[in-house]
């Protein structure tokens, strides 16, 4: 269990934040983004109920005091059984519980939760407030602004309403509908169109309920031009891909010192979390699989890609071969040509 410390009871510092993302925002990767930026919030992958009640709780929910602040995401539609997964995730130190109502994946349908729950806000409500009466930590909820054919300005004000009734903390709103038939989920992701003025007419109609928007933002002034008409902002793919831009957050959003200097220091800073992961036996490709997009557009990027993609796999593999793949990187700062190669 995540050891005792300093943690944030609030969304004051949800200016920014780093996206749940199946198979992406695991442990490594949440470790290595929290290198790059103090303030950023990060969050977990989605769980389900069942699995945090019944599973390996340690290999789900656990993870390093460094990584606060840090939200746990739940998937599930029964409120008891989310009263007893965000207790459970509240004990190990989470500093928020979020409910998804917004994958519009086979498996959440099948399981009834996750999108599906746009169409169905009273039993979002109700599991609101179950998680409400369980935890002392702020609960938020993230959800699209509508499904299939519903009207985006009814499905998103009722969902809105009913967990705002339900005492809710937050909401991150991803300004796209799910097309839970005929859209996989990866067009999901790109193919509806993004609708950002509808998420700030919800602002608009709620000044007093902090929200986020999510959605086809990459670029740190985007972010900006966002926050003049919500409270947060937060990126999924691109802070993915292209990690370094993680460096200007603390700066550039939220006036302090950045972490780490570029993308070597990053490493550099990172390297003692590395080589802790590394002597619990965890093999370096699951670090470094989330680093790959650290120096794109710098001369040598390829070659850092191709080594990781390479030599991280090996059993003997270890912080030297990190270092192998970074001296193969120009410290020169790339030209704005160069950036988009």
């Amino acid at each position: 269990m995540a050891a005792e410390v300093q943690k944030s009871s609030d969304l004051s510092g949800w200016t920014l934040s780093v996206a749940p993302m199946m198979d992406w925002t695991d442990r490594y990767c949440r470790a290595f983004h929290r290198t790059l930026s103090r303030r950023a919030r990060l969050y977990t992958e989605m769980v389900t109920t069942g699995a945090v009640i019944h599973g390996p709780r340690e290999r789900l929910l656990g993870f390093d005091a460094r990584e606060h602040p840090v939200a746990v995401q739940l998937g599930g539609s029964n409120p008891a059984d989310l009263a007893e997964a965000a207790r459970i995730a509240e004990g190990y130190g989470y500093d928020e519980v979020n409910l998804n109502v917004g994958c519009p994946s086979d498996r959440v349908q099948d399981g009834r939760f996750g999108a599906c729950l746009m169409r169905e806000p009273a039993v979002v409500a109700d599991c609101v407030a179950a998680i409400k009466a369980a935890v002392r930590v702020p609960v938020t909820v993230k959800c699209r602004i509508g499904v299939d054919d519903q009207d985006t300005e009814i499905a998103l004000d009722a969902l809105a309403g009913a967990v705002i009734a339900a005492g809710v903390d937050g909401l991150v709103v991803h300004a796209r509908k799910a097309w839970l038939q005929g859209l996989s989920p990866k067009e999901n992701r790109d193919v509806p169109p993004l609708d950002y003025a509808r998420v700030a007419q919800l602002k608009s109609a709620h000044p007093d309920l902090p929200i986020a928007i999510n959605g086809g933002i990459g670029t740190l002034a985007e972010a900006e031009a966002q926050l003049a008409h919500v409270d947060g902002v937060m990126i999924g793919r691109a802070a993915y891909s292209d990690p370094a831009l993680l460096i200007d957050v603390d700066a550039r959003l939220f006036g302090e010192a950045a972490a780490v200097a570029d993308p070597f220091a990053a490493l550099e800073a990172f390297e003692p979390v590395l080589a802790g992961f590394l002597q619990d036996g965890v093999r370096l490709h699951a670090v470094t699989r989330h680093m790959l997009g650290l120096f794109n557009g710098r001369p040598g990027a390829r070659a850092y890609r191709r080594h990781l993609s390479t030599f991280a796999l090996r059993e003997e593999a270890g912080v030297h071969t990190l270092r192998e793949a970074v001296a193969l990187v120009s410290r020169e700062m790339p030209t704005v040509e160069s950036r988009a190669a």
